[in-house]
Protein backbone atom coordinates (compact mmCIF):
# COMPACT_ATOMS: atom_id res chain seq x y z
CA UNK A 1 0.00 0.00 0.00
CA UNK A 2 1.17 3.71 -0.81
CA UNK A 3 0.37 6.41 1.35
CA UNK A 4 0.04 10.33 0.25
CA UNK A 5 -1.10 13.27 2.01
CA UNK A 6 -2.47 16.50 0.23
CA UNK A 7 -0.71 19.79 1.27
CA UNK A 8 -3.95 22.66 1.33
CA UNK A 9 -7.59 22.29 2.00
CA UNK A 10 -8.81 24.00 -1.22
CA UNK A 11 -11.27 22.16 -3.99
CA UNK A 12 -8.03 21.03 -6.27
CA UNK A 13 -7.22 18.97 -2.70
CA UNK A 14 -10.54 17.85 -1.84
CA UNK A 15 -10.77 16.38 -5.39
CA UNK A 16 -7.34 14.56 -4.64
CA UNK A 17 -8.54 13.26 -1.54
CA UNK A 18 -11.80 12.19 -2.25
CA UNK A 19 -10.74 10.33 -5.60
CA UNK A 20 -8.06 8.09 -4.06
CA UNK A 21 -10.42 6.07 -2.36
CA UNK A 22 -10.81 4.54 -6.22
CA UNK A 23 -6.82 3.99 -6.67
CA UNK A 24 -6.03 0.43 -5.99
CA UNK A 25 -3.15 -0.27 -3.41
CA UNK A 26 -3.32 3.79 -2.31
CA UNK A 27 -3.98 5.33 1.03
CA UNK A 28 -4.80 8.56 1.61
CA UNK A 29 -3.45 10.01 5.73
CA UNK A 30 -4.53 13.48 5.49
CA UNK A 31 -4.25 16.96 4.71
CA UNK A 32 -1.08 19.29 6.16
CA UNK A 33 -2.80 22.84 7.08
CA UNK A 34 -0.67 25.91 7.99
CA UNK A 35 -3.74 27.09 9.37
CA UNK A 36 -5.89 24.58 12.43
CA UNK A 37 -9.53 24.09 10.60
CA UNK A 38 -11.71 21.12 10.53
CA UNK A 39 -11.86 19.73 7.50
CA UNK A 40 -13.69 15.98 6.87
CA UNK A 41 -9.93 14.08 6.67
CA UNK A 42 -7.21 13.71 8.97
CA UNK A 43 -5.50 16.96 9.12
CA UNK A 44 -1.74 17.42 10.26
CA UNK A 45 0.00 20.64 11.19
CA UNK A 46 3.18 19.99 9.37
CA UNK A 47 5.05 17.41 7.02
CA UNK A 48 7.20 16.63 10.19
CA UNK A 49 4.07 15.00 11.82
CA UNK A 50 3.19 12.31 9.07
CA UNK A 51 5.61 9.65 7.07
CA UNK A 52 3.90 9.86 3.56
CA UNK A 53 5.22 7.53 0.44
CA UNK A 54 4.26 10.89 -1.30
CA UNK A 55 3.19 14.48 -1.11
CA UNK A 56 0.56 15.97 -3.25
CA UNK A 57 0.67 19.89 -3.30
CA UNK A 58 -2.36 21.47 -3.96
CA UNK A 59 -1.52 25.79 -2.98
CA UNK A 60 -1.51 28.77 -4.78
CA UNK A 61 1.36 29.30 -7.35
CA UNK A 62 3.45 31.51 -4.79
CA UNK A 63 3.52 28.86 -2.36
CA UNK A 64 4.14 26.11 -4.71
CA UNK A 65 7.94 26.22 -4.28
CA UNK A 66 8.12 26.36 -0.54
CA UNK A 67 6.29 23.65 -0.78
CA UNK A 68 8.11 21.69 -3.38
CA UNK A 69 11.36 22.36 -1.18
CA UNK A 70 10.14 21.30 2.01
CA UNK A 71 9.23 17.72 0.62
CA UNK A 72 12.46 17.64 -1.34
CA UNK A 73 14.91 18.44 1.88
CA UNK A 74 13.08 15.18 3.40
CA UNK A 75 13.73 12.62 0.86
CA UNK A 76 9.97 12.93 0.05
CA UNK A 77 8.71 12.40 -3.51
CA UNK A 78 5.92 15.07 -4.66
CA UNK A 79 3.33 15.83 -7.14
CA UNK A 80 3.15 19.54 -7.50
CA UNK A 81 0.13 21.42 -8.66
CA UNK A 82 0.62 23.39 -11.41
CA UNK A 83 2.57 25.61 -12.22
CA UNK A 84 5.59 24.55 -9.73
CA UNK A 85 6.38 28.00 -9.15
CA UNK A 86 4.94 31.33 -10.61
CA UNK A 87 7.85 32.75 -12.45
CA UNK A 88 10.97 31.74 -14.94
CA UNK A 89 13.09 32.80 -12.14
CA UNK A 90 11.21 30.15 -9.62
CA UNK A 91 10.94 27.59 -12.11
CA UNK A 92 15.02 28.06 -13.08
CA UNK A 93 15.48 27.94 -9.03
CA UNK A 94 13.74 25.18 -7.95
CA UNK A 95 15.23 23.23 -11.09
CA UNK A 96 18.86 24.29 -10.16
CA UNK A 97 18.25 23.20 -6.44
CA UNK A 98 15.65 20.08 -6.84
CA UNK A 99 15.51 19.34 -10.55
CA UNK A 100 18.35 16.35 -9.94
CA UNK A 101 16.87 14.98 -7.04
CA UNK A 102 14.53 12.89 -9.23
CA UNK A 103 11.90 13.69 -6.35
CA UNK A 104 9.86 16.19 -7.96
CA UNK A 105 7.20 15.42 -10.76
CA UNK A 106 4.19 18.23 -11.99
CA UNK A 107 0.46 17.22 -11.66
CA UNK A 108 -0.65 17.91 -14.96
CA UNK A 109 -3.25 15.74 -16.08
CA UNK A 110 -5.17 16.82 -19.22
CA UNK A 111 -3.31 14.48 -21.43
CA UNK A 112 -5.14 11.97 -19.48
CA UNK A 113 -8.31 12.95 -19.80
CA UNK A 114 -10.62 10.41 -21.99
CA UNK A 115 -11.03 12.25 -25.03
CA UNK A 116 -7.21 13.34 -25.35
CA UNK A 117 -5.84 9.87 -24.34
CA UNK A 118 -7.92 8.46 -26.95
CA UNK A 119 -6.79 11.47 -29.59
CA UNK A 120 -3.17 10.48 -28.36
CA UNK A 121 -3.68 7.17 -28.92
CA UNK A 122 -4.79 7.87 -32.54
CA UNK A 123 -1.17 9.79 -33.37
CA UNK A 124 0.95 7.68 -31.24
CA UNK A 125 -0.24 4.76 -33.26
CA UNK A 126 0.48 6.75 -36.70
CA UNK A 127 -3.01 6.41 -38.13
CA UNK A 128 -2.47 10.20 -39.36
CA UNK A 129 1.45 10.14 -39.81
CA UNK A 130 4.27 11.76 -38.37
CA UNK A 131 2.65 14.89 -36.58
CA UNK A 132 3.43 18.36 -36.97
CA UNK A 133 1.39 21.04 -35.77
CA UNK A 134 -1.18 21.09 -33.15
CA UNK A 135 -4.38 23.84 -32.62
CA UNK A 136 -5.54 23.84 -29.17
CA UNK A 137 -8.54 26.30 -28.37
CA UNK A 138 -9.80 24.88 -24.85
CA UNK A 139 -7.45 25.57 -21.66
CA UNK A 140 -4.96 28.02 -21.03
CA UNK A 141 -1.36 28.55 -20.38
CA UNK A 142 0.85 25.64 -19.32
CA UNK A 143 -1.75 23.14 -19.69
CA UNK A 144 -2.47 24.10 -23.27
CA UNK A 145 1.45 23.81 -24.08
CA UNK A 146 1.29 20.49 -22.86
CA UNK A 147 -1.25 19.41 -24.89
CA UNK A 148 0.79 20.84 -27.84
CA UNK A 149 3.83 19.18 -26.85
CA UNK A 150 2.58 15.74 -25.69
CA UNK A 151 0.76 15.41 -29.06
CA UNK A 152 3.90 16.18 -31.35
CA UNK A 153 6.30 14.57 -29.32
CA UNK A 154 8.35 17.52 -28.78
CA UNK A 155 10.86 17.41 -25.68
CA UNK A 156 11.73 20.56 -24.04
CA UNK A 157 13.46 22.88 -26.07
CA UNK A 158 13.80 26.20 -27.78
CA UNK A 159 10.53 27.97 -28.63
CA UNK A 160 9.35 31.03 -30.49
CA UNK A 161 6.44 32.44 -29.88
CA UNK A 162 4.54 34.92 -31.70
CA UNK A 163 1.26 36.34 -29.61
CA UNK A 164 -1.58 38.38 -29.76
CA UNK A 165 -4.41 39.73 -27.80
CA UNK A 166 -7.92 41.24 -28.99
CA UNK A 167 -11.30 41.90 -26.99
CA UNK A 168 -14.72 41.56 -28.19
CA UNK A 169 -18.29 41.22 -26.45
CA UNK A 170 -19.09 38.05 -25.18
CA UNK A 171 -21.96 36.93 -22.78
CA UNK A 172 -20.41 34.92 -19.71
CA UNK A 173 -23.51 32.79 -18.59
CA UNK A 174 -21.28 30.13 -16.34
CA UNK A 175 -18.79 30.04 -13.86
CA UNK A 176 -17.27 27.63 -11.58
CA UNK A 177 -19.50 29.31 -9.19
CA UNK A 178 -22.55 28.09 -11.32
CA UNK A 179 -25.26 29.90 -13.54
CA UNK A 180 -24.51 34.17 -13.51
CA UNK A 181 -27.51 35.28 -14.93
CA UNK A 182 -26.23 37.91 -16.90
CA UNK A 183 -27.68 38.19 -20.16
CA UNK A 184 -25.06 41.01 -21.31
CA UNK A 185 -22.44 40.75 -23.26
CA UNK A 186 -18.86 42.23 -21.38
CA UNK A 187 -15.45 42.76 -22.72
CA UNK A 188 -13.39 39.16 -23.38
CA UNK A 189 -10.24 38.79 -24.12
CA UNK A 190 -8.94 36.31 -26.85
CA UNK A 191 -4.98 35.28 -26.69
CA UNK A 192 -3.81 34.09 -29.89
CA UNK A 193 -0.12 32.38 -30.27
CA UNK A 194 1.44 30.62 -32.39
CA UNK A 195 4.68 28.57 -31.05
CA UNK A 196 7.89 27.03 -33.39
CA UNK A 197 9.60 24.21 -31.74
CA UNK A 198 11.84 23.88 -35.53
CA UNK A 199 12.05 20.79 -37.17
CA UNK A 200 8.33 21.82 -38.81
CA UNK A 201 6.87 21.40 -35.46
CA UNK A 202 4.66 24.63 -34.25
CA UNK A 203 1.50 24.68 -32.28
CA UNK A 204 -1.03 27.42 -32.10
CA UNK A 205 -2.82 28.39 -28.89
CA UNK A 206 -6.24 29.88 -29.13
CA UNK A 207 -7.74 30.82 -25.34
CA UNK A 208 -10.79 33.33 -24.42
CA UNK A 209 -11.32 34.10 -20.99
CA UNK A 210 -13.15 31.71 -18.98
CA UNK A 211 -13.57 29.39 -21.76
CA UNK A 212 -13.33 26.54 -19.43
CA UNK A 213 -16.66 27.26 -18.16
CA UNK A 214 -18.30 29.59 -20.87
CA UNK A 215 -20.36 26.81 -23.29
CA UNK A 216 -20.53 29.52 -25.75
CA UNK A 217 -17.21 28.79 -27.05
CA UNK A 218 -16.74 25.11 -28.52
CA UNK A 219 -13.28 23.58 -27.52
CA UNK A 220 -11.29 22.88 -30.78
CA UNK A 221 -8.32 20.58 -31.12
CA UNK A 222 -6.86 19.76 -34.74
CA UNK A 223 -3.72 17.79 -34.99
CA UNK A 224 -1.95 17.48 -38.70
CA UNK A 225 0.35 14.96 -39.50
CA UNK A 226 1.46 13.63 -42.53
CA UNK A 227 -0.66 11.07 -43.93
CA UNK A 228 -3.98 12.88 -42.12
CA UNK A 229 -5.45 14.77 -39.82
CA UNK A 230 -7.26 14.93 -36.58
CA UNK A 231 -10.11 17.15 -35.77
CA UNK A 232 -12.01 17.07 -32.41
CA UNK A 233 -13.38 13.82 -32.81
CA UNK A 234 -13.08 12.94 -36.07
CA UNK A 235 -9.77 11.44 -37.87
CA UNK A 236 -9.22 11.86 -41.76
CA UNK A 237 -6.23 9.72 -43.31
CA UNK A 238 -4.67 8.11 -45.99
CA UNK A 239 -5.27 4.29 -45.65
CA UNK A 240 -3.21 2.83 -48.75
CA UNK A 241 -3.32 3.69 -52.34
CA UNK A 242 -6.03 6.02 -53.29
CA UNK A 243 -7.57 4.92 -50.28
CA UNK A 244 -8.76 8.41 -47.99
CA UNK A 245 -11.01 7.74 -45.26
CA UNK A 246 -12.77 9.35 -42.23
CA UNK A 247 -13.84 7.93 -39.05
CA UNK A 248 -15.35 9.23 -36.06
CA UNK A 249 -14.12 8.55 -32.68
CA UNK A 250 -16.88 7.47 -31.07
CA UNK A 251 -17.59 7.73 -27.05
CA UNK A 252 -19.67 4.45 -25.14
CA UNK A 253 -21.60 6.14 -22.44
CA UNK A 254 -23.90 3.90 -20.28
CA UNK A 255 -27.03 5.17 -18.48
CA UNK A 256 -28.21 7.34 -21.34
CA UNK A 257 -32.38 6.12 -22.57
CA UNK A 258 -33.28 3.25 -22.03
CA UNK A 259 -29.97 1.90 -20.96
CA UNK A 260 -29.97 1.16 -17.13
CA UNK A 261 -26.55 0.39 -16.56
CA UNK A 262 -24.88 3.09 -14.37
CA UNK A 263 -24.57 6.69 -16.28
CA UNK A 264 -20.70 6.08 -17.25
CA UNK A 265 -17.92 6.83 -19.93
CA UNK A 266 -17.47 2.80 -21.17
CA UNK A 267 -14.62 3.26 -23.58
CA UNK A 268 -13.79 5.33 -27.02
CA UNK A 269 -13.35 3.51 -30.50
CA UNK A 270 -11.99 4.53 -33.60
CA UNK A 271 -14.06 1.37 -35.77
CA UNK A 272 -12.84 -1.08 -34.28
CA UNK A 273 -10.04 -0.02 -32.50
CA UNK A 274 -10.41 0.63 -28.42
CA UNK A 275 -8.33 3.68 -28.23
CA UNK A 276 -9.30 4.15 -24.50
CA UNK A 277 -10.87 2.14 -22.10
CA UNK A 278 -12.30 3.82 -18.58
CA UNK A 279 -9.95 2.57 -15.84
CA UNK A 280 -12.39 3.17 -13.12
CA UNK A 281 -15.51 1.31 -14.54
CA UNK A 282 -19.16 1.99 -12.40
CA UNK A 283 -17.51 5.01 -10.65
CA UNK A 284 -19.80 7.37 -12.56
CA UNK A 285 -16.45 9.81 -12.36
CA UNK A 286 -16.73 13.04 -14.56
CA UNK A 287 -13.78 13.38 -17.18
CA UNK A 288 -11.35 15.43 -15.04
CA UNK A 289 -11.74 12.53 -12.19
CA UNK A 290 -10.85 9.63 -14.17
CA UNK A 291 -7.81 11.55 -15.39
CA UNK A 292 -6.49 13.13 -11.87
CA UNK A 293 -7.37 9.36 -10.13
CA UNK A 294 -4.95 8.39 -13.55
CA UNK A 295 -2.22 10.48 -12.01
CA UNK A 296 -2.93 9.38 -8.71
CA UNK A 297 -2.67 5.98 -9.77
CA UNK A 298 0.70 6.51 -11.87
CA UNK A 299 2.75 8.52 -8.87
CA UNK A 300 1.89 5.98 -6.61
CA UNK A 301 3.58 3.36 -8.93
CA UNK A 302 6.08 5.37 -9.70
CA UNK A 303 7.17 5.90 -6.05
CA UNK A 304 7.09 1.94 -5.57
CA UNK A 305 9.27 1.81 -8.72
CA UNK A 306 6.34 0.02 -11.06
CA UNK A 307 6.21 2.96 -13.63
CA UNK A 308 7.68 5.57 -15.42
CA UNK A 309 7.60 8.90 -14.04
CA UNK A 310 3.93 10.79 -14.27
CA UNK A 311 5.06 14.00 -15.25
CA UNK A 312 8.51 15.55 -14.57
CA UNK A 313 9.85 18.74 -13.24
CA UNK A 314 11.60 19.56 -16.40
CA UNK A 315 8.40 18.78 -18.65
CA UNK A 316 6.14 20.78 -16.39
CA UNK A 317 8.40 24.09 -15.79
CA UNK A 318 9.10 24.18 -19.37
CA UNK A 319 5.43 23.95 -20.29
CA UNK A 320 5.43 27.36 -17.86
CA UNK A 321 8.19 29.12 -18.94
CA UNK A 322 6.42 28.42 -22.75
CA UNK A 323 3.43 29.99 -21.05
CA UNK A 324 4.87 33.00 -19.45
CA UNK A 325 6.19 34.13 -23.02
CA UNK A 326 3.05 33.47 -24.82
CA UNK A 327 1.94 36.15 -21.80
CA UNK A 328 4.91 38.17 -22.55
CA UNK A 329 4.48 38.30 -26.11
CA UNK A 330 0.51 39.21 -26.20
CA UNK A 331 1.53 42.10 -23.92
CA UNK A 332 4.46 43.28 -26.67
CA UNK A 333 3.20 41.86 -29.66
CA UNK A 334 6.43 41.18 -30.33
CA UNK A 335 8.52 37.58 -30.93
CA UNK A 336 9.55 35.69 -27.90
CA UNK A 337 12.30 33.47 -27.99
CA UNK A 338 12.24 30.45 -25.54
CA UNK A 339 15.73 29.38 -25.33
CA UNK A 340 16.47 25.68 -24.34
CA UNK A 341 16.15 25.13 -20.19
CA UNK A 342 18.88 24.69 -18.45
CA UNK A 343 17.88 21.28 -18.21
CA UNK A 344 17.46 20.41 -21.67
Amino acid sequence: MTSFVVVGSGWRAEMFWRLAAAVPDLEFLGAVVRTPRELAVPTFASLDDVRPDFVVTAVPWAANPAVIAACAERGIPVLAETPPAPDAEGLVALWEAYGKSGLVQVAEQYLLLPAQAARLAVVRQGLIGEPGQVQVSSTHQYHAVAIIRGFLGQAPGPVTVRATRTTAPLVDPLTRDGWTGDPDAKPAVTTIATLDFGDGKSGLYDFTGNQWHNQLRFRRIVVRGTHGELRDDEVVRLAGPRTIVRTPIVRRQTGYDLDLDDFDTDHLTLGERVLFRNPFPRRRFSDEEIAIATLLGRMAAWVRGEGPEPYPLAEGAHDHLVALAIEEAAGTDATVTVPAPPWA
